[in-house]
């Protein structure tokens, strides 16, 4: 029996509920379903690839995570044919989740630092606990195991080679892996020093021992400035793997995701015609998880036929403004041209809402109208992100709101000095200092009072870009809830 194609109404349900998390991910722990492997992120799981650099929502977190699960790490191993992963010991050296026994966390790395300790030795103490020196074993205070560490510095070297000849010996990897650096401390060069701390130890490792490895997830903004810290730092761009998502891996992930929806039991029957709709998929399912066929994983003519069927053709009753599959990643995009899938996905699940809302009985599950609305939902989400992580860009921005752009640069400096910006910056810092919380952590400009160098970091982040004529520009996924406006570009939300 021909299984019957999906309604629209039924395209926009599973959509909705396959999507309904999206924004939420890195509450959420991996599991084998969600577990989504795009192809440019397969050296970013490579042992020897040491630092892993990207921007915010686009799978830090997520492939920590998943190294530290033995089920998933082994999904990874057979997928991407990195045999190696089968031959690894994980233990995390620094995240998100509370782990005193494994590493200090902000508070204890806080006092640490004020205690004049050395951010490698901080490390280094970190390592040998995690190769169970056992002299350590008997101290609870991170400042107790960092004292008999730079104490018996031969002991410490020699509790490292024996790990080494140990592991190569058991053909093993012994894999200390780092996440939400954001988080190491409250004043941004103290942060910075943690980093190239943690940096120069990899480095060490790297060239020192044969088994002995870290893996540093970490924002790009933030490894520049912790590199130009120490000499050896170049070295590192050999073993650094972006992690980046093209369109082709946004919408490969999109499939996926509603392949793979297993909530109520409504939509996982939604997911099983997708499959059998859309056929090739990988009978095989490990953990519930069903893998997409590669025409739907990196095809674009496949993406783009598949795609019309759910949104359409064009952006509108004309063609003039596109088509909705390129014109979506296209207004997602930052200004060094990374696209967050969680933006996307984010984007997607609200145009399916606002459909629901406004445009029920569209002959597609995705209105035109109603994507655009999901664009203005994602840069919400995106803006909110950055003043999480940045706080000092919404600071910087938010002076701006009401122009135009492109905007010429002696325009930001005036709204800049009239709004007295470095010395809101200044106050922010100080008081950002002051904060005993392990959520209050943020991070500021080098130079608050530079404000050409505040540009720079502005286009660096790729909140901003510099056109050929020297004006500046936002791209939509920020400029749009900051409150800037452009001729003929996707509106600003009304209030």
């Amino acid at each position: 029996m021909t299984e019957a194609p999906l309604t629209p109404g039924e395209y926009r349900e599973l959509v909705s509920a396959a999507l309904r998390d999206s924004a939420h991910a890195d509450t959420r722990p991996p599991e084998p379903h969600s577990l989504f492997m795009p192809d440019a992120h397969r050296t970013a799981l490579y042992v020897d690839n040491v630092v892993v650099p990207g921007g915010r929502g686009v799978g830090k977190t997520f492939w920590y995570r998943s190294l530290l699960d033995d089920r998933l790490r082994e999904l990874a191993a057979v997928e991407y044919r990195i045999n190696r992963l089968r031959h690894v010991r994980v233990v995390p050296g620094h995240g998100l989740e509370m782990c005193h026994d494994l590493y200090p966390g902000t508070r204890v790395l806080r006092s640490l630092v004020e205690g004049g300790e050395e951010p490698y030795d901080i490390w280094y103490t970190v390592l040998l606990v995690s190769l169970g020196q056992e002299d350590l074993r008997g101290l609870s205070e991170w400042s107790d195991r960092i004292a008999w560490v730079r104490a018996h510095p031969g002991e410490a070297d020699r509790t490292l080679e024996r790990a080494d000849r140990e592991a190569r010996a058991e053909n093993t990897v012994h894999l200390l892996l780092f996440d939400a650096l954001e988080h190491l401390h409250t004043d941004r060069t103290q942060a910075d020093r943690l980093i190239a701390g943690i940096l120069q130890l990899a480095l060490r490792m790297r060239f020192g021992t044969g088994s002995i490895r870290l893996k540093v997830f970490i924002r790009p903004d933030m490894l520049k400035s912790a590199t130009e810290l120490f000499s050896d730092a170049s070295k590192l761009s050999s073993y650094a793997a972006e992690l980046e998502w093209s369109s082709t891996d946004l919408y490969g992930l999109l499939f996926h995701t509603l392949g793979n929806e297993n909530g109520e039991e409504e939509s996982g029957e939604l997911a099983r015609r997708f499959r059998v709709l859309t056929g090739g998929w990988d009978p095989e399912v490990e953990g519930g998880r069903h893998v997409a066929p590669l025409l739907l994983r990196n095809d674009a003519k496949s993406q783009e036929a598949l795609f019309e069927e759910i949104a359409g053709s064009v952006m509108g009753r004309g063609s003039r403004k596109g088509k909705p599959y390129t014109w979506l990643p296209n207004h997602l995009m930052d200004g060094t041209g990374r696209i967050s899938p969680r933006s996307f996905l984010k984007a997607l699940s609200e145009a399916a809402e606002a459909t629901r809302t406004h445009h029920s009985a569209h002959d597609r599950a995705l209105h035109y109208e109603s994507i655009g609305k999901g664009v203005q939902e994602a840069s919400k989400l995106r803006v909110a992100e950055v003043a999480e992580d940045t706080p000092w860009v919404k600071r910087a921005i938010t002076p701006l709101a009401g122009h135009l752009v492109p905007i010429a640069e002696p325009v930001v400096f005036r709204e800049w000095k009239n709004a007295d910006l470095p010395a809101l910056l200044a106050d922010d810092s100080a008081r950002y200092a002051e904060a005993d919380k392990p959520s209050a952590v943020r991070t500021g400009p080098r130079r608050p009072d530079d404000l050409p160098r505040l540009i720079d970091e502005l286009i660096a982040l790729g909140v901003m870009t510099r056109r050929n004529d020297e004006r500046l520009d936002l791209p939509d996924v920020y400029r749009i809830a900051f409150g800037l406006g452009r001729n003929g570009g996707v509106p600003r939300p009304k209030p």
